[in-house]
Formats: C-alpha cells, structure tokens, sequence
C-alpha cells in the first residue's frame, strides 16, 4: 500500500463500531501489549489473537452476527468486516494507528456473485501502511502477519475481483449495514459495483 499515504493521527479515533476506549478493549489491548513498545510487535499480538481466537461466523455457523470491535471480544466470533473491527479497536488502544480496508472477491472462487470481503490496515514504523487479514486459517487459507510481504488470505485473480485502494477510518456504510440487517450467520453479504 505504498501508493496510500493517509494521515496517521485520524486513524486513532474512537467511534461507534470502532470503540476501542470501551474497558474491555482497553484491558484486552493492554493485555496483548504486555507493556512492549516495539509497534510491530504488538500489531503482530493483536493480529494472531483476533485470527486464531475470534471464530469466522461462516467458517464455524456461529451466531450472533457481531459489528462493533467490543461485541466481537464479548462473543468471539464475527464475519472478517468484525474481526477487522476488532484488531482495528485492539491496534488504537495501543496507540497503533490503523484502518479499514476492503476487497471485492468472487463469493465460489469461480465468479458471480461477489461480496466485500475486510481487512486491517496499520501503520507500522518503517514500513508505513500494511495490510493484514484477521479472518481466521485454515486448510485452504493462510493469512500471515509478515511486515513488509503481505501475506492475505485471499488474492484478486479474476476479472471483477480487486482491491479497494482506500484505507477508512471507520467501516463502509453498506458494511455496517448488512451486519445490522441480519440475525443469522447465513446471511447475505454486501458487494459494491465493478471499478470503472
């Protein structure tokens, strides 16, 4: 992402979704940090807590779907857009700036339909903005924290699959939305139109 070079200091607001200042996140964050000052290092902490012990909504059938970063630590699971929250919140508790950003991926691996997919973003010392991707391994993915090779679970290899370019201080609105719309892990995920 070395094209982006956005303002750092936005990306250490709290917010609705983002509420990193709730306790539980604050104590959480703390915990992960284990009063290092390496930024790396506790961004890596963070990243493999929220991969390896918040469980991927669909990949686990779990209920409820989760939104806001503090509901996501409460419950233990979420769609890859909350666990973004989440390792978003955890990151500027620790006084880590970070962000949102997106994908737009084939829902098979084949083509249509698509949906967004989330992921995080962090301004790391020396490498400036990397992105990382929280969602949770396994057999067919692996999603790694290797500053400055991104290593995502997913590529975009097929003609109406991209990357978003954009790093956002707070989720898409249609993000939060189809979160808020459903009740059940089954449900319909948001996409966004073809880059012109």
């Amino acid at each position: 992402m070395s094209n982006i070079s956005p303002d750092p200091a936005a990306f250490l607001q709290n917010c609705q979704i983002i509420d990193w200042e709730t306790r539980s996140v604050l104590q959480h964050a703390a915990s992960l940090a284990e009063d290092d000052n390496c930024r790396s290092t506790v961004a890596q902490r963070c990243f493999q807590w929220v991969r390896d012990n918040v469980r991927h909504s669909s990949d686990f059938q779990l209920n409820p779907i989760t939104c806001r970063a503090s509901d996501v630590l409460t419950h233990r699971t979420g769609y890859c857009y909350a666990k973004s929250h989440l390792l978003c919140a955890l990151l500027r508790a620790n006084q880590i700036p970070a962000g949102l950003c997106y994908q737009r991926l084939s829902i098979d691996g084949t083509g249509p339909p698509y949906c967004l997919h989330g992921m995080t973003a962090v301004c790391l010392p020396d490498v400036g903005w990397y992105r990382c991707d929280p969602r949770g391994n396994r057999e067919d993915i692996d999603a790694q924290f290797t500053p400055p090779i991104e290593r995502l679970a997913f590529g975009t290899p097929l003609p109406q699959e991209y990357d978003l370019p954009e790093i956002h201080v707070r989720p898409l609105i249609i993000v939060v939305d189809a979160l808020h719309a459903h009740d059940t892990w089954d449900g319909l995920l948001p996409d966004m139109s073809p880059a012109k």
